[in-house]
């Protein structure tokens, strides 16, 4: 299985947790980046672990803009390296942070300009955008032209869940699958086709992984749980999940 986002770069003894994960069947991660640095450290890991590592690279939208160096420098990087990326994430619009959220417009702004450097590079986005900032971003990625995006751990109204999907995107789901009705509830209204499975690792969570560091092993749990929820057998639904990714982001040389 693949991990459709994962934050890599802020994990310790990657090698090793690398090793272990692949022991156990993971066989890529999504690795997204919150800023210029982890978008250099994320390249990184891509040329050590290409088979293995999506590279995906941009600015979190929970955070002060970047400076107009490390933007400038954030562009001729995605020009330079362009072969080694498979993505441009994190990237979206502010909702928990009151002090991004005070500049929403200016996010909206940027936003917009990444829509077109993705959308000019041929890459697939990678979307931090909930609730009502969902329907907003939906409305940027039509108006840009978008055809491939990833709007990760969605929370958003039941119109607009119908909404990305009708236009094709792809929704992933956390190991809060396993426990949460919410996510459980919002399996119903994606088609296996356009799922995804992601644990946003390290970020932590609660249920039964209380207390643990994240890791992509919990995709077998989580896979489980879907299974369970659409009436599938749950390799065939290992295979769904793995082709979706693959045809999202592409499959890295080996």
């Amino acid at each position: 299985m693949i991990d459709a986002h994962i934050h890599l770069e802020q994990y310790t003894d990657i090698d090793e947790q690398i090793n272990r994960w692949q022991e156990a069947g993971i066989t890529g991660v999504v690795a997204v980046s919150t800023d210029l640095r982890s978008s250099c450290r994320t390249l990184e890991l891509k040329q050590r672990f290409p088979s293995f590592v999506y590279a995906a690279i941009g600015f979190h939208p929970e955070q002060p803009l970047p400076s107009g160096a490390d933007w400038n420098e954030w562009t001729e990087l995605v020009k330079q390296e362009r072969p080694l990326l498979d993505a441009i994430g994190e990237v979206g619009l502010p909702y928990y942070s009151a002090e991004a959220c005070i500049e929403l417009p200016a996010h909206q702004e940027r936003l917009a300009e990444i829509a077109a450097i993705a959308a000019d590079a041929s890459l697939p986005l990678v979307l931090h955008a909930v609730y009502d900032r969902a329907e907003t971003t939906l409305a940027m990625l039509r108006q840009a032209g978008i055809r491939q995006a990833h709007f990760h751990w969605l929370k958003a109204d039941p119109a607009v869940v119908k909404q990305i999907v009708e236009c094709g995107y792809y929704i992933s789901v956390t190991p809060e699958v396993c426990y949460r009705e919410r996510d459980q509830k919002l399996l119903s209204l994606v088609p296996i086709e356009q799922l995804l499975l992601e644990t946003d690792g390290p970020w932590p969570f609660a249920g039964p992984f209380h207390g643990k560091l994240t890791t992509p092993l919990w995709l077998l749990d989580s896979v489980r749980a879907v299974a369970k929820h659409y009436g599938q057998d749950i390799e065939q639904v290992k295979t769904i999940i793995t082709s979706n990714t693959k045809r999202l982001y592409g499959s890295p040389p080996m």
